[in-house]
């Protein structure tokens, strides 16, 4: 038996779809085609216009920014660039149900208090996985924890939780839910997550590319960590959620209040080469060790 059972809310009669009630004869027929595109195009064809559509507002934003293409983001400089981007999926989700005349309950997404204890449960789930982590790793000798920045991480703590929930439900909604769901209408599911996640991890060049490198196959195995969390939740993006705001949230926190340092003593490729978690094997252990929970959890 899944954790939760995924109920259909949306409002709209069993026998009408969304673009039915919405836009019952004014729809394009370029927009109409889309339907019988294979499930890949589909997906390419929504990248394309969210990339098309941000890129002029990231140019202007950049000049202003002083950001040069294909150079490091400052983390000043990468939140206004992410937050135009980020603003265009609920346009661009709207225009896929229109299209594809589903609800947003066919990807995942069904308001309620089914969806928030998921969520908090995905919280817990992913914010224990990084206290067994980074606990492991003071134990051992190869991080020690700066207690005087406790007040700073008082400060930060908050706005980046409401910075992580954005990021998490847009993410998720994308991937696994739209993405994750047209891709299975032409393939089986587990190449349809081999696929989502690839992608899915790529896109993080978009942004940096020599850190992020290294943390590419852990990328991908979140990727699929968040598919799998999909399944176990019946369906709903909720448990996949909270548990992207919770990584997110966790190691954004700690290192914008600069919670730890590294002693030296870890080997690079196991505490995460640029000590980044998701580039070593204890980003990849935290990520199976959760890929287990969720096994176990089905199990019951």
């Amino acid at each position: 038996m899944s954790l939760i059972s995924v109920k259909n809310s949306f409002p709209i009669p069993p026998d009408q779809s969304i673009r039915e009630v919405f836009l019952p004869s004014h729809l394009p027929v370029w927009l109409t085609s889309v339907q019988d595109l294979p499930s890949e195009s589909k997906i390419g064809l929504f990248l394309l216009i969210w990339l098309a559509l941000w890129l002029p507002i990231a140019f202007l934003l950049g000049k202003r920014l002083n950001w040069k293409p294909f150079q490091p983001l400052e983390a000043e400089q990468k939140i206004p660039l992410l937050v135009p981007l980020y603003l265009l999926v609920p346009w661009l989700g709207w225009l896929t149900l229109i299209t594809e005349g589903t609800s947003l309950s066919d990807y995942g997404l069904s308001w309620g208090w089914e969806l928030l204890f998921s969520l908090c449960m995905g919280l817990l789930l992913g914010l224990g996985g990084l206290v067994v982590v980074f606990t492991l790793e003071g134990g051992l000798g190869w991080l020690t924890w700066q207690g005087e920045n406790l007040k700073e991480l008082g400060k930060v703590i908050l706005p980046i939780f409401v910075l992580a929930i954005w990021i998490g439900i847009t993410e998720e909604l994308v991937f696994r839910g739209i993405f994750q769901t047209i891709l299975e209408t032409d393939y089986n599911p587990w190449v349809s997550a081999i696929i989502i996640s690839s992608i899915f991890a790529l896109l993080h060049l978009l942004w940096e590319r020599q850190t992020t490198l290294p943390q590419l196959p852990g990328l991908w195995l979140m990727g699929m960590v968040l598919v799998i969390a999909r399944w176990v939740d019946g369906g709903s993006i909720g448990l996949a959620w909270g548990l992207h705001t919770a990584w997110v949230w966790g190691l954004a926190s700690l290192d914008a209040a600069q919670m730890i340092s590294y002693t030296g003593k870890g080997k690079n490729w196991i505490i995460g080469i640029y000590q980044q978690p998701l580039g070593g094997m204890m980003g990849i252990l935290c990520l199976l060790g959760t890929a287990l929970v969720l096994a176990v959890s089905q199990g019951f």
